[in-house]
């Protein structure tokens, strides 16, 4: 593996601070987060933000294909250099905001549930992961590497100041654990925070069912909308439209006291209380 800095030199390229660049400089740390996604001979990968290749390679020497998505065509000249001289032939490269891609029409090429690989910018993390999760039923699995801060809110459990809309959009539908860490020295340009590597793997079906998908969404946004309230006041100032009275009385039917917050809840209690705003509305 050439050094990313020799590789941006020679190149003439400049790291992008907008789009969050940050390259791994380890191919020991590459192999290992590939073969924390438990890659087999017949999977096709999805990586989101390729960079330079450091895990495009070794996911490429096991999976039957790679999809590899990248929003900076200069990187992606670079990039197909490495692989020819790698001799692998095995990548897609498509030049894209991943935000914008149509990852179900992806997994429908594929013709398979996809294996999502990735070097998230800390600007975009979150929104990729609802991404992913409204993608699921195309999705296997995710192996992500995140700012520390990122991946301790979605690990984070009820109770905890980590604990947000994300912990629990994915505590509903998938499992997460932290797979490794990764100092900031491993990169270049060099982050001022550490990375963690985490893994998603999607269930299905939830082990708590939500009568309604997209309201039950709408009910841990409005409740971590304003989350040093209590429910009754965060859920009756948000856009489910529902007066404090209203509010209060769907509280205690879910069996849930509306003087709690929202960091207090558990998932399931969550999916307890969208069902009954949802036999409400």
């Amino acid at each position: 593996m050439t050094s990313p800095r020799a590789l941006l030199t020679a190149w003439n390229i400049q790291a992008k601070k907008q789009l969050g660049q940050n390259f791994l400089n380890d191919p020991n740390v590459a192999r290992a987060i590939v073969n924390k996604a438990g890659i087999a001979g017949d999977d096709v990968v999805l990586e989101i933000g390729p960079g330079l290749g450091a895990m495009t390679i070794p996911a490429a020497a096991v999976a039957s294909r790679v999809i590899a998505v990248d929003k900076d065509g200069r990187i992606i000249d670079l990039l197909r250099t490495e692989l020819l001289a790698a001799d692998i032939d095995n990548v897609e490269i498509r030049e894209a905001d991943i935000l914008r891609v149509d990852l179900n029409a992806i997994a429908r090429d594929a013709s398979r549930r996809l294996v999502v690989l990735g070097n998230l910018p800390y600007n975009i993390s979150s929104q990729v992961v609802v991404q992913l999760i409204h993608a699921r039923s195309r999705i296997d699995r995710a192996v992500l590497m995140l700012q520390k801060e990122m991946a301790q809110r979605i690990c984070a459990g009820p109770g905890s100041k980590d604990y947000g809309r994300l912990s629990v959009m994915l505590g509903y539908c998938a499992h997460t654990q932290v797979l490794m860490q990764v100092r900031a020295p491993l990169f270049f340009p060099a982050p001022k925070v550490d990375s963690t590597v985490i893994g998603i793997r999607f269930a299905s079906p939830p082990p708590f069912l939500a009568g309604d998908e997209a309201l039950l969404f709408r009910v841990v946004k409005a409740a971590f909308g304003k989350r040093r309230k209590t429910l009754r006041n965060a859920l009756s100032q948000s856009d489910l439209d529902l007066v404090p009275s209203t509010c209060e009385r769907l509280l205690a039917e879910a069996q849930i006291d509306p003087k709690r917050r929202a960091e207090s809840l558990s998932v399931a209690e969550f999916v307890r209380l969208s069902n009954v705003i949802g036999t409400y509305w």
